[in-house]
């Protein structure tokens, strides 16, 4: 198994993992046959060219993803160059402890393929499940993530937070592949402050844009930007950015219009709501041709700048998985590769490639080899002998409510 450095854009699917009724048919999967499926999609997904495969992180039915690193790692047994995310990992219930150690170690096993989506999730009663309270949740995202990511850089860390144990002298193990942590990007559909915390530390950002009108990603996408260039991480120009989005397919337009109708009528999320009509008109789901999914998703580049990974939802609403598998190969060999190149038209020099551990690799060690942490117990710390505060990073911790300022400015 071996990470590839992606030239321009990466493609890709992400899952809810709904396990939902086919509305035509009648027909509800098992559990056992929903996550049998999900496997067969992510290994369709890489035989169809595509770049990533992401799965949603839930802990209620009907949604069956409770563990996506095992899912995951599954997957990338059984690939060779999928790039296995999260299209969401809580990081306000999950300890930032555990996920330290699941995510290096599924980095470790994948050879590199992984990065996170991290996020706080939609589901409000997942909070007391985990013994959190979900009105601190943004204050819990921000101390989190910042234990998180000491975490993954530090290899001795002490801690004192407000929502959780201290940690005195702690090691997380296995330490990061090559000394290089997994990519993490940042998913908001709504909040200001997460689009700060991407730019406080240069990571990327995930605007879910399946929901609402462009409008809105638009201002969540700027104010990441222009913070980023703020904490002096390049250009604005130069911030990486994914966007979400959904399409079904069909060679005649109207074709896909009345085969996904009782789908989208049905559906958990936007069933009973909007027609079909107008949901497409006023987000990116977009109903018909290859050519009409092409013309809407080249088009994104003119509301939201360059981009670096682009991820379609598809096996949602009770699709069952010989539809999915056929819409795959819509976006792998009808779609894709004419985005891939009308993508790449006039994207400026500045713009960064999508982000790989391989590329990370090198950014960080040229033509040396990479570092490959040993436990050491015997003197000094317990993994490099030396000072606990040699690899220390050069910033202040942040404090719970630090980006209000700039979150009150996006939303005005």
């Amino acid at each position: 198994m071996s990470d590839t450095t992606w030239q321009g854009m990466q493609f890709g699917l992400f899952s809810v993992s709904d396990i939902t009724r086919d509305p035509v048919t009648g027909y509800t999967p098992s559990e056992a046959e929903r996550i049998r499926d999900i496997v067969t999609i992510a290994k369709h997904a890489e035989e169809a060219g595509l770049d990533v495969f992401a799965l949603g992180e839930h802990h209620n039915p009907p949604f069956f993803s409770s563990s996506p690193t095992t899912t995951l790692a599954y997957i990338a047994a059984q690939t060779e160059r999928l790039i296995v995310s999260t299209a969401t990992t809580l990081i306000t219930t999950n300890d930032p402890v555990k996920i330290a150690e699941d995510y290096a170690m599924l980095q470790h096993l994948a050879g590199g393929r992984v990065d996170l989506i991290m996020g706080r999730g939609n589901t409000g009663p997942v909070y007391p499940w985990f013994g959190k309270d979900i009105r601190q949740g943004l204050p819990l995202a921000i101390e989190n993530y910042q234990l998180l990511h000491r975490l993954w850089r530090e290899d001795v860390v002490d801690w004192e937070g407000s929502f959780r144990t201290a940690l005195h002298g702690f090691t997380s193990t296995p330490r990061p592949l090559d000394d290089v942590p997994p990519f993490v990007w940042h998913g908001s559909i709504r909040t200001p402050e997460i689009a700060e915390q991407a730019a406080y530390y240069g990571d990327g950002f995930f605007a879910n844009n399946i929901f609402w009108p462009k409008e809105h990603y638009q201002r969540l996408i700027n104010l990441y930007r222009q913070r980023y260039a703020h904490y002096g991480h390049g250009t604005p120009e130069q911030a990486i950015v994914g966007l979400g989005g959904q399409a079904f397919m069909a060679k005649n337009s109207q074709d896909a219009v009345n085969q996904f109708r009782p789908y989208f009528d049905s559906a958990p999320v936007y069933g009973n709501g909007p027609t079909m009509e107008d949901f497409t008109e006023m987000t990116p789901l977009t109903v018909g041709s290859p050519q009409q999914v092409i013309d809407r998703y080249a088009a994104m580049r003119d509301t939201f700048g360059d981009y670096q990974r682009q991820l379609f939802l598809m096996d949602h609403a009770g699709l069952p998985l010989k539809i999915v598998l056929e819409q795959i190969d819509f976006l792998g060999q009808d779609v894709v590769p004419v985005l891939r190149k009308e993508l790449q038209v006039n994207r400026a020099a500045e713009v960064p490639d999508a982000p790989t551990h391989a590329a990370r690799v090198a950014a960080k060690y040229g033509d040396a080899e990479p570092r490959q942490p040993r436990p050491n117990a015997n003197r000094g710390d317990n993994v490099t002998g030396g000072s606990p505060y040699q690899d220390a990073p050069d910033r202040q911790p942040v404090q719970p409510g630090a980006f209000g300022a700039a979150a009150d400015r996006a939303r005005r």
